[in-house]
C-alpha cells in the first residue's frame, strides 16, 4: 500500500496556499488634473471678455440700413439695397477671423494641447459670440423706431437698428477655433516619445538532440516500496 506524497516548497515549511485575495488594482488618473480645469476656465474666460471687441467691430464695420418716415409710417429708404444681409456677413467673417485668432493664441500659449483646453476653447467662443450679438445690439442704433423717426424728421432718413437674421453666424468663432487649434494640434503639437521596444529571443529553447536514457516499463505494474 503506498501513500500519496504532497511535495513541499521547502523542506522545514508547509506548501504554500494559493492567496484568494484580489490584486489590487492601479489607481486610474482623473480625466482633467486642476491645472487642467484652470486652464480651460482662464480660456473661456479671456474669450467671453473678448466678445465685447467683436461687438465694437461689428458696430462699426456692418453697413447700415435706411429708414425714411413720411410723418405716418417709416419705409426703407432703399428697398433694394443688401445692407442687412452684409451686417450678417460682417459679423459671421469678423467671428470666424476671431476664432483663428483665438486658436493661435491658445495653440502658442499651451503647445501640448489637451481636451480641456479644447474644451474651454468651444465654451469660450460659443460665450464670445453671444457677448458679441448681444454688444452690438445695445450699442447700435436704438430699435424704438417711432421715436427715432420723430426726431430725425418727416424725409429724413435714419439708420435702422442693428440686427443678425441668421443666426447660425454665431457659430462662426467656435467652429474656426476648434478646428484651426486641431489642426494645429495635429501638425505642429508635442509628441508623446514612442514606447521602447523590448528585446524577443531569437528562438524558441530546444531539448538538446541525441537519445535520452531508456526507460523499461515494470511488467509486474507494482511501484517498488517508497522509503
Amino acid at each position: 500500500m503506498t501513500e500519496a506524497v504532497t511535495p513541499y516548497d521547502k523542506p522545514d515549511q508547509p506548501p504554500s496556499e494559493p492567496s484568494s485575495a484580489p490584486a489590487a488594482e492601479p489607481a486610474s488618473e482623473p480625466a482633467f488634473s486642476p491645472s487642467d480645469i484652470r486652464d480651460g476656465a482662464a480660456i473661456a474666460l479671456v474669450l467671453g471678455v473678448a466678445g465685447v471687441l467683436l461687438g465694437l467691430l461689428w458696430v462699426w464695420l456692418a453697413p447700415r440700413v435706411q429708414y425714411v418716415s413720411n410723418g405716418e409710417a417709416v419705409f426703407l429708404r432703399d428697398t433694394e439695397s443688401e445692407a442687412r444681409i452684409g451686417a450678417d456677413g460682417t459679423f459671421l467673417l469678423l467671428s470666424v477671423a476671431f476664432g483663428v485668432l483665438s486658436a493661435v493664441a491658445v495653440f502658442l500659449w499651451r503647445r501640448s494641447g489637451g481636451a480641456a483646453q479644447v474644451v474651454g476653447l468651444a465654451v469660450g467662443s460659443v460665450f464670445a459670440a453671444l457677448v458679441g450679438w448681444r454688444v452690438g445690439l445695445w450699442l447700435g442704433p436704438s430699435s424704438d423706431l417711432v421715436a427715432v423717426a420723430r426726431k430725425a424728421g418727416k424725409g429724413v432718413p435714419f439708420d435702422a437698428p442693428l440686427e443678425l437674421l441668421a443666426h447660425g453666424a454665431l457659430l462662426g468663432w467656435p467652429m474656426a477655433a476648434v478646428v484651426v487649434h486641431l489642426a494645429l494640434t495635429a501638425l505642429w503639437g508635442t509628441r508623446d516619445p514612442a514606447p521602447e521596444l523590448g528585446l524577443w529571443p531569437s528562438g524558441y529553447y530546444q531539448a538538446p538532440a541525441g537519445p535520452g536514457p531508456a526507460v523499461s516499463p515494470d511488467p509486474s505494474g507494482t511501484e517498488p516500496p517508497r522509503a
